[in-house]
């Protein structure tokens, strides 16, 4: 599946059903003829499950959560506006004059705020809330606005895929449909003789919830997670301060507010890159969390590695990642199966 393809589809927390559907096609025409399968779970997880040639080798579990953040109808005006809080971490500055399919028809709408000059002076001095912010779909009432859109509908950014500038692109739902695309790859080309069980996990920017239920599933002995993290790469940030860097490969966590990895996974990805001319970096910052927080308390502990994919503008409609970087990162992916 085409990076164009797997970032178009709505999927956000809680309502992931056309990302799943599409994934999950894609991954019963790799297995055909294959021995595995695909299925699914009460929480929403996709898993596809592709059995290995070598009974003894681990049985490695790679996750990428399907959902992205986006938006959900609490209820409307009077004047037809939709108000609305986020799912997941979307900061209110960001979201203000963007535009947003709505609910299952995809209702096209903007964000939209008080106008500045209509503002008081006080009001211009702080960031909007979702409190003053609202969505409109341009109905006049609110049987109208309900009646397209009724409360508990979700919305998602609209944001056409584009590939610009230095081998960059922008897209919604890069974090993290660019591992799922990863995932799909590894399911259909890995040469790993072992048991493979690719997750395509629900609920990650709400709290990690589908991993929980996935990995006391699939039971891994190891697991190698796929996900975006921060690219604080802008020119008026202090190097130390860049978390990652766009074009230098992807970043291996060593530590976040989740999970602390294994210092001897982060060396075997160190080594396989190595031997193979694969640029990586090193994840200098401790924020945030993946799938792994929850998958490594599995059990009796299961061994993780996180590799994640520089991404600017993270949790908005118009994330940035370099190509490079992602293919660098499928190309990290392998090697580290073929090693293990």
């Amino acid at each position: 599946m085409l990076l164009k393809d797997i970032t178009a589809l709505r999927g956000p927390s809680g309502w992931e059903d056309e990302a799943r559907n599409a994934i999950r096609k894609e991954a019963e025409e790799i297995l055909t003829g294959r021995e595995g399968r695909v299925y699914g779970d009460t929480m929403g997880n996709l898993y596809a499950y592709r059995k290995g040639t070598e009974a003894h080798a681990p049985h490695v579990m790679l996750a990428a959560h399907m959902d992205e953040v986006g938006f959900i109808i609490r209820f409307a005006g009077e004047d037809g506006l939709l108000r609305f809080d986020c799912v997941g971490g979307v900061d209110p500055r960001c979201v203000v004059s963007k535009r947003v399919f709505v609910g299952e028809k995809a209702v096209p709408g903007v964000i939209g705020v008080k106008a500045i000059h209509l503002m008081s002076a006080a009001d211009r001095k702080k960031a909007p809330d979702y409190d003053n912010i609202f969505i409109d779909i341009g109905a006049k009432s609110k049987e109208e606005a309900e009646k397209l859109c009724p409360p508990g509908s979700y919305a998602t950014f609209e944001s056409e895929y584009r590939e610009f500038g230095d081998g960059f692109v922008k897209a919604k739902a890069l974090d993290d449909r660019a591992g799922c695309m990863i995932l799909l790859d590894v399911l259909k080309n890995s040469d790993y003789a072992g048991d493979i069980t690719c997750v395509f996990t629900v609920q990650e920017e709400v709290g990690l919830r589908g991993a929980r239920v996935a990995a006391r599933r699939v039971k891994p002995d190891k697991a190698i997670i796929l996900d975006t993290t921060t690219a604080n790469d802008m020119g008026m940030v202090d190097s130390h301060k860049q978390v990652t860097r766009c074009g230098d490969g992807p970043a291996l966590t060593f530590m976040d507010r989740r999970a602390i990895i294994p210092q001897k996974m982060r060396d075997l990805a160190m080594d396989a890159a190595k031997k193979r001319d694969i640029p990586v970096q090193q994840k200098r910052g401790n924020s945030g969390g993946t799938d792994a927080g929850e998958i490594h308390l599995t059990g009796e502990g299961v061994e993780c590695l996180v590799i994640v994919i520089p991404c600017r503008y993270c949790h908005s409609g118009v994330s940035v990642c370099k190509l490079s970087d992602i293919e660098h990162a499928k190309r990290l992916t392998f090697a580290v199966l073929e090693e293990m």
